[in-house]
Formats: C-alpha cells, structure tokens, sequence
C-alpha cells in the first residue's frame, strides 16, 4: 500500500461557534494522506494538546495567528513518532513534536519539525511543562513580568497548565509566597499540597478580592493573568508600586462574554505599574535554557506536573471544551496511540 492510498481521520471546523463553542462545531472526517515531498515527513501522532488559545481561532476575525477555516483539520501542538520519510535529517522512527496536531496522521515540512529526547521527558511533556506551555510560564515570570528574590507572587487559572509550571517556578526564582486561585476546594487543596503554593483562592466561593488581601496582606508584587476580568481588576487593586503584570491570557472573555468591571489603569498608572503582553511565539529562542532548567527540575522534583488525559481522536472536541470550562487539571491532553 503506498501513501497515496493511505488515508487517517481528523477533526474539522464544521461551523464557527456563536458564544460557547459546542460539539456541533466539530466534525470527525476520514481523508486521504498525499505521498510525502522531498523535505517531508509523516508522523503517526500519539498525543496532542488542546489549550485555551485555540478558541480565539475559532472566530473569523483578525489575531495575531490566523483563524482555522472551515471544513479544514484545526491545528494545534502534537507529538508523535515518524512513520515515513523524506529527509536526511528526520529519519523514521525519531519522535517528534510539531503543529499539525487534531489528526491522525500528520505530513510535516521537516523543518517545521523539532526531535525531542525521550530519555530526558515523556513524550506528553514536551506538549506541557517542556513545552511551549512551560515555556509561557518561564518567560512571563524572568522576562515579562520579572519575580525577584522575595516577591509575592499571584497566579490565576492556577491549577491549569500554565499556572501549575507558573507557581513552582516563581518558587525557584526565589519568591517569597506565592498565592494560586482556582475553582474549587479539590483544586485549590492541590496547589497547597502538590504544587507548593504557600496560599490559594477559591474563585468559585466568591469575594476574590477580599480572599486576596487575607492571602497577602502587604499586596503583590507579580501577577501573572491568564484569566482577565475580576482577576485582573483585583491584581491591580493589590499590587504593590512598580508591581510586574504579565498578560498571558484572558480566558473569562474568550466566548464574547464582556468583563463584569475592567481593571482600573489610572490606578495602575499611578502605582506606575508595567502591564506586559506576550505571545510565547516572541520568546522561542529562550527554548535551550528553558529545557535545561526545567529537565533538571522535573528529574529533582522541584517541579511537578499534572495531567488530564481524554483518550482517542474522537474526544479531541469534549476535551478543548473541558479545558474551557475548567475541567482539567494541569495539562489537558488527549492520547491518539
């Protein structure tokens, strides 16, 4: 049988959604796969990521990366081991990370392409704590919102898989307290118990700001947001002057649902605060000393990771809907093999 003949299944755009994105927006499709390129490869794809971003794709609507187009196989962060080959420099067999992920079988510029050593990590960590995940923690806390021995430092979405790496690392940059919210009891025992956090917040039980003043009493110093909305407006109450907040996300308004009350920016201008925005796209050089760093805190436990795993291509729709709604823990990832 040649490739030409082959064919794999893959998750398509079937409708753009309207508010929060349902099943019906997806579709399970059986294609063709096209005989390999010179300079391509073909990765049977064992795990993917689905994460909070991709909801923006969904939308027909200017960003800073393209919208999915419809009746075509989203994208998104994958792993898997190379089936065929056209390149010197990807032989069969190497497991690989790559963008082509929501599909079975995916045909990849070798370029386009990274090997990645599965005797340091689990394949599954390159999509999470040594992936561009991990990544997105690491710079928004040494290059965007910098923490300094001694700061107090407040995650949101903590318990997610930005949130999760976030806190430990601010932890080894030398913070003094480090303070998490996240939804519910059962999570926010977790931060305390597995990932470290020296205070959490129960954004479900209400009153956020006030359960943020009883966790730091003398204010913040680093806010690292991937939620928007209340959060961010209580983070700009509590900082201290000079405070660092880095701008990683803002899953609160991703379905066009409008912040209750927006963060007050006269008083962050006189707190003379820096609001940073960051796409880790701009920070991929920081890659090798990331991946030393954190390989060795993943080998001596100084960091610890979580995952939530939806088994099959199939689940690839109810898992990105779960990381929307919170269900996850840590790194929501779904197993293809």
């Amino acid at each position: 049988m040649t490739t030409q003949l082959r064919t794999g299944h893959e998750i398509q755009l079937a409708a753009r959604p309207d508010g929060v994105p349902t099943a019906a927006n997806f579709a399970l499709v059986q294609r063709p796969i096209p005989e390999l390129a010179d300079g391509q490869i073909l990765v049977r794809n064992t795990w993917m990521s689905v994460d909070p971003y991709m909801r923006g794709r969904m939308d027909d609507r200017p960003s800073y990366i393209p919208p999915f187009e419809l009746g075509a196989a989203l994208e998104g962060s994958a792993v898997g081991e190379v089936i065929e080959s056209r390149s010197a420099a990807i032989p069969v067999g190497s497991t690989v990370s790559h963008f082509a992920g929501w599909r079975e079988l995916a045909v990849v510029d070798a370029e386009a392409a990274n090997p990645i050593d599965t005797t340091l990590a689990a394949p599954q960590q390159y999509l999470g704590a040594l992936g561009t995940t991990g990544l997105t923690a690491y710079a928004a806390l040494t290059e965007v919102a910098p923490v300094r021995p001694g700061d107090t430092v407040f995650i949101s979405a903590a318990a997610g898989a930005v949130g999760s790496v976030a806190g430990q690392i601010a932890k080894a940059l030398g913070a003094a307290r480090v303070i998490g919210s996240a939804g519910g009891p059962a999570k926010t025992a977790l931060l305390r118990d597995e990932f470290g956090f020296d205070a959490t917040i129960d954004y479900r039980a209400g009153d956020l700001a006030g359960q943020l003043a009883a966790a730091a009493p003398q204010g913040i110093d680093v806010y690292l947001d991937s939620v928007g909305g209340e959060h961010l407006r209580v983070a700009v109450e509590a900082i201290g002057q000079h405070g660092r907040i880095a701008l990683v996300g803002a899953i609160s308004g991703y379905n066009g649902v409008e912040p209750a009350r927006t963060p007050d920016l006269y008083l962050a201008a006189t707190k003379e605060v820096t609001l940073r925005g960051m796409l880790v796209t701009s920070y991929l050089g920081l890659f090798p000393e990331y991946i030393g760093k954190a390989a060795a805190w993943l080998a001596d436990g100084t960091l610890r990771t979580r995952e939530t795993v939806y088994e099959g291509l199939d689940q690839a729709p109810a898992a990105f809907l779960g990381v929307l709604s919170g269900a996850n823990t840590g790194k929501m990832l779904v197993r293809l093999g």
